[in-house]
């Protein structure tokens, strides 16, 4: 994936750079319930798996928001062009492997791609991933078995600045279908807004879901 230095002497957040990225646990996130409704009824209607389904659309609004698309290198910022996916994948034995996925094609593409990734990541069966293989991705998982309301993430020391976006069980509410999601990022390089950015972008191409 192609990816562009700032340039941190007139990078307008630097202050802030320096300041979040001297604490020992830098980060910041939050749980929104996202409106799937119509999303869902896509799923069913054509039979489609939901997580991989949603794991596309996550990846799309995500990819729109710079902040989420930028990694912390020996103290600069590197932005990248577009990242991918790693998910974690069930496995049989209540474990899970990690498959990376790339989201840059048609939906109608995504799916079986997607799919027959899934499938040679369980055969490969691992979590073990080198360090400068996984700075242009942003970490999914998803807890299907339960809805939530907070989310507290594991993270490494030192800090790897990838975002983190997992999503619980959807619920009906009010006439609507709900699904709880949790974004956790680096707050050296992200603030509130830019999460509400990925969140509006996530809600924007939900609703241009077409059945």
């Amino acid at each position: 994936m192609g990816y562009r230095y700032l340039d941190m002497e007139n990078y307008k957040r630097k202050n802030h750079f320096e300041y979040f990225n001297s604490l020992a646990y830098p980060y910041v996130g939050m749980t929104v319930n996202v409106d799937i409704t119509v999303l869902l009824e896509m799923v069913k209607a054509k039979k489609l798996p939901f997580f991989l389904t949603f794991c596309y659309y996550v990846a799309k609004a995500a990819n729109e928001v710079p902040e989420l698309k930028q990694r912390i290198v020996e103290g600069k910022i590197i932005e990248y062009d577009s990242c991918r996916t790693s998910h974690t994948v069930a496995m049989e034995d209540g474990t899970y492997c990690y498959c990376n996925l790339d989201g840059n094609m048609r939906f109608e593409d995504y799916i079986p791609y997607a799919v027959g990734e899934q499938e040679a990541a369980k055969r490969k069966n691992t979590i073990d991933e080198e360090k400068g293989e996984t700075y242009d991705m942003f970490f999914i998982s998803t807890l299907p078995w339960v809805s939530y309301t907070s989310l507290i993430q594991p993270v490494p020391m030192p800090a790897d600045s990838n975002p983190r976006i997992t999503w619980g069980k959807y619920f009906e509410q009010g006439g609507k279908v709900l699904l709880p999601v949790s974004l956790l990022a680096h707050h050296a390089l992200a603030d509130g807004k830019h999460i509400a950015d990925f969140y509006r972008s996530l809600d924007s191409y939900i609703a241009s879901v077409k059945m």
